[in-house]
């Protein structure tokens, strides 16, 4: 049975709970190792179990899947091996029944190169309109343009065969497009118009902080991490985080806000400081945008506090909700990132050779971080297979390997594919239940058997029946929508908040605290200890 949600003025994704389906990890239909749209559609039930308001799909593009999906050759269609236009609107279909939202990925930073218009452009040549929809320069001989950086390793330009450069602040299969041209302007936003009369209700936007480059494309030899290339001295890079980008999501807005229904955008902005990110979320811009401080902050009371705080401030000047989140498909698998001591978790991949986390700690402290965000106000972001507990796959050989960033890289990152590897439904080898065929495109370790949708369903105190109850209590006491107000407990390293007549407690020091006299257990991420919240534990009390 679908969920229903109750009757508001309010806008559904001020406060929703918001599932990311990596579409080739997810749910496979038709055997072939790989996750498709009539897999997902098939799955959908369980996230209306789960409880969740709406499901973000990665990329489902046609593309060569150089970047997995991130690299589009057509923001019209539907990739093959994904599935057709028709197995989306069934999707569509069957979510909107369950009453599911669907928000779709868009990535305006750049195009494949197997896309059209950069095909006409390398066929063109030097100074047609065709090169005018790219960033294509003249280099100084063999030299590029500038010494920028990709993200993905090495350089960040590509020579082609009549001596010109372009730009590709990713993998050289996927050309950034210049966002001055009127062209690319009016093509986005005809393409969310594509797929707005298809029901799609929002869009994610990836790199968000990204489409407009500092007039001149100045020099910056900084490397660049994941999406984030502030030097040491706090320098904002060229290349993010331009104010040519408000104009163009203020473009968007107008789009979106001719259609019913409260369609909404999400930015993928790796910004800071908030006040710089809540520039995005002003009325006429975004509705939401990541989290990312909050995401990367250390397991300690004090710089959580700190965020958190900051970022509901710097929200609040424009009237915009917090969105809060703890995993992606980019970044360590909370379950893991958090095994590791306070301060050193990783959030980029980690491989065999390297120092491996606390598989229990890290998973007691997930448990905990998840109680404590899905309290906070405003919206939340699940990443598939964090309800079941799905640790980071640090045991991926070499060869199996398929993110850019590792080939480009030579192994030195060891990329993405450690967070990205297909989920487990139920049953045992090859596939646990992600599909009827042989294996998934990525490895899965022996553990997924245990971890499995049909292993927790039902289980008291598994991770997946934390999710559900957690996200059902969220709904019906409204703390998405509640004001958060710091509680003082003495001892240790702890957060508690009110919202309302709830208490919410993280313990994230060594010895257990006392919360007041007479509150009552709502739900906790773990046992309590006499009544105390003990070590890497969360609960929610409702107060007398």
């Amino acid at each position: 049975m679908g969920r229903v949600s109750e009757p508001s003025s309010t806008p559904w994704w001020r406060d929703a709970v918001i599932y990311q389906v990596y579409p080739r990890s997810f749910a496979d239909g038709d055997g072939d190792g790989m996750g498709d749209l009539p897999g997902i559609t098939a799955r959908l039930p369980h996230l209306a179990d789960l409880g969740v308001d709406a499901v973000w799909l990665s990329p489902v593009y046609p593309s060569p899947q150089k970047d997995a999906g991130y690299d589009v050759a057509d923001y019209r269609g539907i990739e093959a091996m994904f599935g057709t236009l028709d197995d989306f609107g069934r999707l569509s279909e069957r979510a909107h029944e369950l009453g599911l939202r669907v928000v779709m990925d868009l990535v305006p930073n750049h195009t494949s190169a197997d896309h059209v218009w950069f095909r006409a452009a390398l066929a063109a040549g030097p100074g047609s309109p065709e090169r005018a929809r790219y960033l294509f320069r003249e280099g100084d001989g063999d030299a590029p343009p500038n010494s920028w950086r990709s993200v993905f390793g090495g350089p960040a330009w590509t020579r082609v065969e009549d001596g010109s450069w372009y730009l590709h602040l990713f993998d050289s299969s996927q050309p950034d497009l210049d966002w001055t041209n009127p062209e690319v302007v009016a093509e986005f936003e005809d393409v969310l118009r594509f797929w707005l009369d298809r029901g799609v209700d929002g869009f994610r936007i990836d790199v968000a902080h990204g489409l407009v480059k500092a007039d001149g494309l100045p020099e910056w030899d900084h490397d660049q991490a994941l999406l984030d290339g502030s030097a040491a001295t706090g320098e904002r890079p060229p290349m993010w985080d331009q104010e040519g980008v408000h104009e163009i999501y203020r473009g968007w807005r107008r789009v979106l806000d001719a259609y019913p229904g409260d369609r909404m955008l999400v930015a993928e902005a790796w910004v800071t400081p908030p006040e710089r990110l809540a520039r995005y979320l002003r009325g006429d811009e975004m509705h939401q945008a990541f989290n990312f401080d909050y995401l990367r902050a250390p397991w300690r009371a004090a710089e959580l506090r700190a965020v958190i705080t900051s970022t509901l401030v710097a929200h609040e000047t424009v009237g915009a909700p917090a969105t809060w989140v703890l995993s992606n498909h980019d970044v360590v698998r909370h379950a893991s990132r958090l095994g590791y001591p306070a301060g050193q978790e990783p959030t980029s991949g980690v491989g065999p050779d390297d120092p491996q986390p606390d598989a229990e700690l890290g998973l007691r402290r997930a448990r905990a971080a998840t109680t404590f965000m899905l309290a906070l106000p405003g919206g939340a972001y699940v990443y598939q297979g964090e309800e079941l507990g799905l640790p980071e796959v640090t045991t991926l050989p070499a060869g199996v390997r398929q993110d850019p960033s590792f080939a480009r890289t030579n192994g030195e990152d060891t990329g993405r594919d450690g967070c990205r590897v297909p989920i487990p439904w139920e049953g045992g080898e090859p596939s646990y239940g992600f599909g009827p065929g042989p294996a998934g495109w990525l490895p899965q370790p022996e553990l997924w058997g245990r971890l499995s949708v049909a292993a927790q369903t039902g289980v008291a105190g598994s991770t997946l029946e934390l999710y559900r109850t957690l996200i059902a209590r969220r709904r019906e006491l409204h703390l998405g929508r509640g004001t958060l107000r710091w509680h003082e407990i003495d001892g240790g390293d702890v957060l508690a908040f009110t919202s309302a007549d709830v208490l919410v407690v993280a313990n994230l020091g060594p010895d257990p605290v006392a919360v007041p006299a007479g509150a009552t257990l709502l739900v906790a991420s773990g046992d309590l200890d006499a009544g105390r919240v003990p070590t890497d534990t969360a609960a929610w009390f409702r107060l007398p």
